[in-house]
């Protein structure tokens, strides 16, 4: 008598079909489960290495002018700011007064929470995404996805001071596209009809927010849902192309909404004529044909940052190591998944190039220096994308005689490489971090020490870290934010000084 351990009796399983079968049993899932905690200890060390640096973090730049008046007129004065005079932004206002009200430990504190959020976030979509595709990953491995992919997305930029440490720019550029992205959760896990007009609430509630927070991150969102639109046509079968159909057309309208309401305001029409922008200048061919070649700039500095390779390695662990939890839920997006992955890669061009042209008004050529921050703003669709392609390679190459462990070796390798490439730009940040917050800490108290004489001019000697303002520009001959350096001591002025 024989025992059949296998499709056919007496004979041996293929390395692909072990590994089509990891989770089904006791050890292979142990086995999994035990080197994802292994591998997750390099991206979650260095979050939580890079979350423990954020103590260093001391206002600069646009921090200066909130401050003054979060502690002289509250929320109301911050929203009003935004809306009436700055940008028309009132839920960047909202964001601003969160961490602004607790002066300096808020930007403390920032990095921290931000990050924990951002973590939780794309952890909970890995493991949504999972569910709606029928497929399940041994214990861990969403972990070691989510950790991996939200720590190239925040180092592997040019400028992660600005990314992840600074408060006024990681919650226009940073955690927007987070925020919009968490939105879909909702829809993915529903599955009954009240889970359905719970994620439609959440996908209004979404669009609003997003619409007043960053128009980048708005412009972004709306290129995805026209191309979920689209793709939902041909490539969502049965009664899910309504709800999909439905979902989409209901944030893209909640989303004009929000954008609508920061476009018309007095503070968005103050910051158009600050730059001379309007529909009119900004569409222009010089205009599009310059965005043209800044985006192209920009995709070249992209493509050649070898560490956003760590996104599509992870992905490549997860299609490798990916077990059918329900075979009846594929659909032609996962039975034949290359168009739609063009059609991401599409809509991220176009994304990137919009983005590119609406803030090109503003930064100029310094876009590829001091506008690296806006580039989050699709960069991070470009992460995921990254880790979903990694995942379509892993699935389709894991079936190849002797390339299932192969792969998985040479992912694992590779994710702990990129790792260690992330944290050694990290290790001297966290050196002119330390500088500047000693040099501050001092100023702050010499300052204050001097104000509570009498003084009403004093000199500022400015450290920077990050390309940041501190707080003059252009070498001091540049006053801003040397202004509201002087509001936020009850000072007259301040000038500038060498040391």
């Amino acid at each position: 008598m024989t025992t059949e351990t296998s499709g056919t009796a007496g004979t041996p399983q293929s390395t692909g079909d072990t590994y089509r079968q990891i989770g089904r049993g006791t050890g292979p899932r142990f086995g999994a489960a035990f080197w994802a905690a292994v591998l997750a200890v390099f991206p979650l060390g260095l979050l939580g290495a890079a979350m423990w640096i954020g103590r260093l973090v001391r206002p600069g730049g646009d921090d200066w002018c909130f401050l003054p008046v979060l502690r002289d007129d509250g929320v109301a004065g911050m929203i009003g700011k935004f809306y009436l005079h700055d940008n028309g932004r009132i839920a960047n206002a909202l964001m601003v007064a969160l961490y602004g009200s607790f002066g300096v430990a808020g930007h403390q504190w920032y990095a921290a929470v931000s990050g924990v959020l951002i973590l939780t976030a794309v952890w909970a979509l890995v493991v949504a995404v999972l569910h709606r595709a029928g497929r399940t990953a041994p214990r861990g491995v969403p972990l070691l996805v989510a950790s991996m992919v939200v720590a190239v997305f925040l180092f592997a930029t040019p400028n992660t001071y600005k990314t992840f440490y600074w408060p006024a720019s990681s919650v226009s550029h940073t955690l927007a596209p987070v925020l919009a992205a968490a939105a879909v959760i909702p829809f993915l896990r529903a599955r009954t009809r009240r889970g359905h007009v719970l994620a439609l609430c959440v996908c209004v509630l979404a669009g609003l927010f997003i619409g007043t927070l960053s128009e980048g991150a708005s412009v972004t969102a709306g290129v995805l849902l026209c191309t979920a639109l689209l793709l939902s046509f041909r490539w969502v079968p049965g009664p899910e192309r309504t709800r999909t159909r439905r979902w989409c057309g209901v944030a893209l309208a909640a989303l004009l909404v929000g954008v609508i309401v920061l476009y018309t305001s007095p503070g968005s029409r103050v910051r158009r004529a600050r730059f001379g922008t309007d529909a009119t200048s900004i569409a222009d061919p010089q205009s599009l044909s310059t965005a043209l070649r800044m985006f192209g700039d920009i995709l070249t500095i992209v493509l050649t940052t070898w560490t956003y390779l760590g996104a599509v390695s992870v992905g490549v662990l997860l299609g490798v190591l990916l077990r059918d939890a329900d075979a009846r839920t594929d659909g032609p997006l996962l039975s034949r998944p290359l168009l739609p992955a063009l059609a991401g890669v599409a809509a991220l061009l176009v994304a990137g190039y919009l983005c590119t042209l609406i803030t090109l008004p503003a930064f100029g050529h310094s876009m590829l220096t001091y506008g690296t921050r806006t580039w989050n703003d699709y960069l991070f669709v470009y992460v995921l994308l990254l880790a979903g392609v990694g995942a379509l390679l892993g699935r389709t190459l894991r079936d190849a005689p002797g390339s299932a462990a192969a792969l998985t070796a040479a992912a694992a390798l590779l994710c702990a490489v990129t790792c260690v490439g992330l944290a050694v730009p990290l290790i001297g940040l966290e050196r002119d971090m330390a500088d500047r917050a000693a040099h501050w800490d001092r100023q702050d108290g010499r300052l204050r020490e001097q104000v509570r004489q009498g003084a009403e001019v004093l000199p500022y000697v400015p450290t920077s870290v990050g390309q940041m303002r501190d707080p003059f520009g252009n070498h001091g001959r540049t006053l801003w934010p040397g202004t509201c350096v002087a509001d936020y001591y009850h000072l007259k002025r301040i000038t500038h000084a060498t040391g």
